[in-house]
């Protein structure tokens, strides 16, 4: 756009009017162009810039400069605007008539004016009871309107306030939902509380407000939000807490501000409850403090407490003759144990907690089972459970008994913002099993002890070998470490997994070997390596397996058999390039609702992002939309047997998922798995993480890369230390 303006003091203009209609939208960036009636002209002016809920009839004061496009002609650029009600009968008819209150459409809105006629918003303002006068408006209407028409006013007038800033309608909304009528004084007064308290709005937006305002860069107020935004993204990484120290000089980096202002942050921050400072004794380097937030120290001590709590108390479950009952219960299944899995077995008749690993093909479903059947003979209630839908889903598969999530399990009520299940209302079980347990995150794991009872048997079961958690923590890894509780590792590959060079291989690699890399004779294999050391073409041969070779060979859907796996979130092989390449081969052409860079299409393969427990889906959720409204702005997704609605503002919560991250694949397993393993995921290249891919994968799997990434890869078993606690407390308690 070749532009001609004016940037001299002289040249800025105001102009006052009515925007008359709008031309173009964008309600993601509040990009706008709409057509103004200007007091002084006889035409309607195009006026081009951001608004965010441009509203025709609505008057205007706009502030900028004339400029002069190639394509369009004079246009009015509009550096900030401020709006005015309407003025006019028809105009407030039109206003309020256009949905954006709440109880209001167009017939009530003519009503209404009908009525009041210019007097109408002072009505609603100072008066609003008077509404009854008005055909068909009840007491209970007039209560709607009331709190609608004082939502709207406040969400407007904060809009108006963050909307120069960078912070967009979405959150604007979020924000005065969560502060209610104050929020635009608490904005003003301390805008860092955004980042402190509303999720998706970061330090770095809510500095760009507080600069604007006048807030000074090395102000007390912004050392705290910025040691405490620090801390949390720390957090984020997987630390439960972070050494004092280093936290100082990571906060005064980042902030650009002295060391004595980060440690003075610090300490109000420790004096308000918002962290805690611990002193820890490491046996290695002595002495030093570490800085949690506040419920996470508070999680990790407790995590302690009540596992300890567990351990010191005797079964409720009684075995007189367990050896008598073992020698019964394996002569009942199907195929032998090894003598790992038998010790395993023995383990749950005597001990409290029990920690089975290993990794695939070791038999952990067949001692899962071997366990269930022991407590059943005594008539034991079982609990079944694992951190994701889909991990739940393989459990219940195998078992043949009803598993969980565990926020199922526990009971979560939107109501009351927690869990149902709890210390003062504990689990009903004589036997409780979690699948999946690499997955557990210092807060999941904090909930599930609460809730676990006294004399329970507790059996965690999962590969140690895997990423760990999303979340913070390495609770599995700690609960080894400690030596507190019974561990069984399964080494043994059975016959039959042997066969499988996906089983094969991921032991080869958990070893620190190269897998075998080429594939003979023309029996179909389950693993299979292609060589392209470019990054672009090897993301054209994904798109091609998917869609073509993978269906046409092996018979699979290739969008709910076949899960594309990406070490990284960014380039040309990343989770974002191969979605769009594989959401426009898998399923083009179809309609669409646009959030930001992303099109979500009917049909389209999703992913829920985050925990909603009111929607009842939880993060790493896959599944398929199945209704689309554009004009509507929602959108509906099948997640198993249940539909779940989403409104434009929650697209936030759901990702295409034709790729996603090997992080995000923990605890699920799917037919065939696609994954690029290059040079330029270097940063990414661990062990533990191709490890992981490559578990996913039950009858497929495909590698494409290079084989010098993939040696990189195997030979970097160095995973990056999270700094927890929870071994040392488990280990000091006992």
């Amino acid at each position: 756009m070749n532009q001609q303006s004016f940037l001299d003091p002289d040249a800025r203009r105001t102009l006052r009017g009515t925007l008359d209609r709008v031309i173009f939208h964008n309600e993601d960036n509040g990009y706008t162009v709409f057509k103004m009636r200007v007091q002084s002209k006889a035409d309607p002016v195009t006026v081009v810039g951001a608004m965010p809920v441009p509203q025709p009839g609505v008057g205007l004061t706009v502030t900028g400069v004339w400029v002069t496009d190639s394509r369009f002609g004079r246009q009015f650029k509009m550096e900030s605007f401020e709006t005015l009600l309407p003025a006019t009968i028809e105009g407030i008819k039109h206003y309020l008539g256009s949905g954006l209150i709440k109880g209001i459409g167009k017939k009530t809105a003519a009503r209404i004016v009908g009525r009041f006629r210019e007097e109408t918003f002072d009505i609603l303002d100072k008066d609003p009871d008077r509404l009854t006068q008005v055909k068909g408006i009840t007491p209970r209407k007039v209560s709607d309107i009331k709190a609608a028409w004082a939502e709207h006013r406040g969400i407007r007038n904060l809009i108006m306030f963050l909307q120069p800033h960078g912070v967009s309608t979405g959150y604007a909304v979020r924000i005065f939902k969560h502060y209610g009528v104050e929020a635009l004084d608490i904005v003003r007064e301390n805008p860092y509380r955004l980042a402190m308290d509303i999720h998706g709005i970061g330090f770095v937006t809510a500095d760009g407000v507080a600069m604007k305002l006048g807030f000074a860069p090395d102000s007390d107020i912004r050392a705290e939000a910025g040691v405490l935004y620090v801390l949390n993204k720390l957090t984020e990484d997987g630390n439960v807490f972070y050494p004092y120290e280093k936290l100082i000089h990571r906060s005064a980096d980042e902030l650009g501000v002295e060391t004595g202002l980060a440690r003075e942050a610090l300490r109000s921050l420790a004096l308000e409850e918002r962290v805690v400072i611990d002193e820890l004794d490491d046996p290695d380097s002595g002495p030093f403090k570490a800085v949690y937030l506040g419920r996470y120290f508070h999680y990790e001590s407790r995590i302690a407490h009540y596992l300890r709590r567990v351990l010191r108390s005797p079964k409720s479950i009684a075995f007189q003759e367990p050896e008598r009952l073992l020698l019964n219960v394996l002569g009942m299944l199907p195929i032998k144990l090894a003598e790992e899995q038998v010790e395993a077995a023995r383990a749950a008749l005597s001990d409290k907690v029990l920690v089975i690993t290993g990794g695939p093909g070791t038999g952990k479903t067949t001692v899962i089972n071997a366990i269930i059947k022991l407590f059943e003979q005594k008539k034991a209630k079982v609990l079944l459970a694992a951190p994701t839908g889909r991990a739940a889903k393989r459990m219940s598969e195998t078992s043949g008994r009803e598993a969980r999530t565990i926020h199922r399990l526990l009971e979560y009520s939107p109501r009351e913002d927690g869990f149902e299940r709890n210390e003062d209302n504990p689990l009903a079980c004589g036997l409780l099993v979690i699948d999946e347990a690499s997955m557990l995150d210092t807060m999941l794991m904090y909930h599930l002890m609460k809730a676990v009872p006294l004399g329970a048997t507790l059996v965690f079961v999962g590969d140690i070998n895997q990423l760990p958690a999303v979340g913070p923590g390495n609770v599995l890894g700690d609960v080894i470490a400690s030596e507190t509780v019974t561990v069984v590792r399964l080494t043994e590959v059975f016959r039959q997994a042997a066969q499988s060079e996906i089983i094969v291989n991921a032991h080869l690699i958990n070893q620190g070997e190269m897998p075998s890399l080429s594939h003979t004779g023309e029996a179909l294999s389950d693993f299979y390596f292609i060589r392209q050391d470019d990054p672009e073409r090897a993301a054209g041969m994904i798109v091609d397996l998917v869609k073509k070779h993978i269906p046409r060979r092996f018979g699979l859907n290739p969008v709910d058999d076949v899960q594309v796996l990406s070490p990284m979130h960014r380039g040309s092989a990343g989770v974002g390039e191969l979605n769009a390449r594989l959401q426009e081969a898998l399923n083009p052409g179809k309609a669409a609702l646009r959030r930001g860079e992303r099109h979500y299409r009917l049909d389209d393969k999703v992913m829920q992002i985050r925990n909603n427990y009111d929607k009842d889906v939880f993060n790493g959720d896959i599944g398929r939309i199945c209704r689309l409204d554009a004009e509507e702005r929602e959108l509906t997704v099948r997640f198993d047997e249940r539909n779940v609605l989403y409104a434009y503002e929650e697209l936030d919560e759901i990702i295409p998922a034709y790729a996603i991250s090997v992080h995000k694949s923990q605890g699920s397993e799917y037919p065939a798995v696609v994954m690029p393993v290059l040079t330029q995921h270097y940063v990414m290249l661990q062990r533990n993480l191709v490890y992981t891919g490559l578990t996913r994968g039950k009858r497929l799997v495909v590698l494409v890369g290079s084989p010098r990434a993939l040696h990189i890869a195997v030979a970097n078993n160095k995973t990056r230390k999270r700094f927890t606690w929870l071994a040392r407390r488990l280990a000091e308690g006992l």
